[in-house]
């Protein structure tokens, strides 16, 4: 979210329709075709960027009028050459080829390549996630299978496992992250989902709380890092306002695997007896094995970056052609120049990991982390259980978790695209605390284990209903950074913080406060009225930093501009140019 200093940039008489396929192996002039522009050889000609007022289009408005042949390319500092000059992308960066200023694109042409990166990218993510879903949270399904008595367990011992594999993931975060950098996540994230799927597989011989313990800690150390090493992948393809919206599906892709889970759930745990073993060890079994299968498939379905598309697997011409590689790498990069900082395998230094780590500008972002998710989690780690003391029986518990799931998936994407089309993050995201409060207090006030098992059901339905702002802040916290290594870092650092929201929330209800739990009910609701002040918080705090630097920039001239941005020593967002998203 940088100040424009942009200004149109002169071309020397380069034609929009020049050869961009020095290094490529496509020689197709189809492949390189612009806007079709007469230009005199001897002109020195300046070619138009797009209104931007045009950039936001998302799926419900392309029914009014758009012109698919106007130009797409938005302006950014690389359209001023005295600017310009100080965003110039390193040598080393693996896109480097197919970086051009020049370039313009229509928006007929980057909606089409919008919608392949969604299809070659997006939905393999998505089926990623959701097998990384199936094998962390099937333990709640095993639990209406007798899985506590046959192991000799009860639910303090339940608690222990989740907060031991909660953990485990929070501590596994950064170290991933810091090696998905290192290695690429086009490597790391693969060898992430076959290593944990083997582990959740042999859950299928857990013979007590020893064994139990070990694999929850194994799979937290696994799968830690997963989340944010593909988020730091998606950012290579997407725009900010378009990774939001893409990071709702990815959400979505989370409930689809927990309805596809109950349904799974509902036919494997059918199999107790079979072989002489109880259903929730098949469950386990059979669930790790297909996470194996679609480990083994990203190692071909996730190209390196969009220029590195080609493999004897994935084709020989790539995904991609050498024009569509140079609207992908041009229009990311002119929204955010810091997305060429690093190459996708370069490390990140002790010294960059300790300056990331001490960006206090994203600490309220973590600290939103740490709590917004509680209040919920607690409710929902509990759901099946809950369900089954009210006195619905253990496939009619799995199915009826499936209603919340649906409606949550529509709330979550709702609200994003809400965010989006606002133009408001926090009060967006504050919503669901909103939404969660009533129901909160109502399982406080009233004793649910008392009053009709469908009343009890519904309110749980509805609370869990909630729309969830995670996309929005994963997205924002993206946004803020405004540097790969610190992108890569604070990543990292707000799922830490999701995570021990989750640890807290394993911890709330305890086995002294059955059946009703209400002492942990009354902590639920005042975590969620606090993070209502914590939300007008946070946007307190990023408003009043982008008037502090307004107030400085404003009062520069022009000339003192451009010497800042060519001798200043600030990087990421602590430069003066850059204005925090809220």
């Amino acid at each position: 979210m940088s100040t424009a200093l942009a200004k149109s940039v002169p071309l020397n008489g380069r034609s929009e329709r020049q050869d961009l396929s020095s290094d490529s192996t496509h020689d197709s002039s189809d492949d390189l075709k612009g806007p079709t522009i007469t230009i005199k050889p001897e002109e020195s000609v300046v070619l138009p960027l797009g209104v931007p007022s045009t950039e936001r289009r998302f799926w419900f408005q392309r029914g009014k009028a758009i012109d698919s042949n106007a130009i797409a390319t938005q302006p950014s500092v690389f359209d001023d050459p005295e600017t310009a000059k100080e965003y110039q992308p390193p040598a080393s960066w693996e896109n480097i080829h197919r970086f051009d200023p020049s370039a313009r694109w229509t928006w007929g042409e980057e909606h089409k390549l919008v919608r392949k990166i969604d299809v070659r990218i997006m939905i393999w993510a998505c089926i990623m996630f959701m097998a990384l879903e199936l094998d962390r949270s099937n333990l709640q399904q095993a639990l209406t299978d007798n899985f506590l008595k046959e192991l000799r367990m009860n639910t303090n011992d339940y608690n222990l496992g989740n907060t031991v594999f909660k953990l485990a993931f929070l501590c596994a975060e950064l170290p991933s992250q810091l090696v998905s950098k290192w290695m690429g996540p086009d490597r790391w994230i693969p060898m992430q989902l076959i290593l944990w799927s083997l582990v959740a597989s042999c859950q299928f011989w857990l013979d007590g709380r020893p064994t139990f313990l070990a694999c929850r800690a194994l799979l937290g150390i696994l799968q830690g890092g997963f989340i944010p090493d593909v988020i730091l992948y998606l950012s290579y393809f997407y725009k900010h306002s378009e990774l939001s919206l893409r990071l709702g599906f990815f959400w979505t892709a989370m409930s689809i695997a927990d309805v596809l889970a109950a349904f799974l759930a509902y036919g494997l745990l059918h199999l107790r007896g079979v072989q002489g073993h109880s259903g929730w060890r098949w469950l386990f079994l059979i669930e790790g094995l297909l996470t194996l299968a679609v480990g083994l498939a990203s190692f071909i379905l996730m190209p390196p970056s969009p220029t590195q598309t080609a493999s004897t697997l994935r084709g020989k011409k790539g995904w991609f052609t050498a024009r569509e590689e140079t609207i992908i790498i041009n229009r990311v990069i002119r929204e955010d120049p810091t997305k060429s900082g690093m190459h996708n395998r370069q490390p990140i230094t002790p010294k960059l990991l300790w300056q990331s780590l001490c960006d206090y500008d994203l600490w309220p972002l973590y600290l939103l982390g740490l709590t917004f998710q509680t209040p919920m989690t607690t409710v929902n780690q509990y759901l099946t259980l809950n369900l089954k003391r009210f006195g619905f029986g253990t496939f009619q518990t799995n199915l009826l978790v499936i209603p919340w799931t649906v409606i949550h998936m529509f709330t979550m994407l709702g609200l994003t695209y809400l965010a989006e089309v606002w133009g408001e993050l926090t009060f967006t995201a504050m919503v669901g605390q909103v939404w969660a409060l009533p129901f909160l207090a109502y399982i406080y006030a009233v004793d649910t284990t008392k009053i009709n098992k469908w009343t009890s059901w519904g309110v749980l339905t509805a609370l869990l209903s909630y729309p969830n702002s995670h996309p929005i802040q994963v997205a924002w916290n993206s946004r803020n950074s405004n540097a790969v290594r610190t992108r890569t870092v604070s990543a990292a650092m707000y799922n830490m913080c999701v995570q021990a929201s989750s640890i807290i929330a394993s911890n709330i209800y305890q086995a002294h406060d059955l059946p009703r739990y209400k002492h942990g009910n009354r902590v639920l609701v005042a975590l969620c009225a606090t993070n209502i002040f914590l939300y007008l918080f946070t946007k307190a705090y990023y408003v009043w930093r982008n008037k502090s630097r307004d107030k400085i920039w404003n009062a520069m001239t022009e000339e003192e501009r451009v010497a800042y941005l060519s001798n200043t020593k600030d990087e990421g967002n602590k430069r003066l140019d850059f204005r925090f998203a809220h």
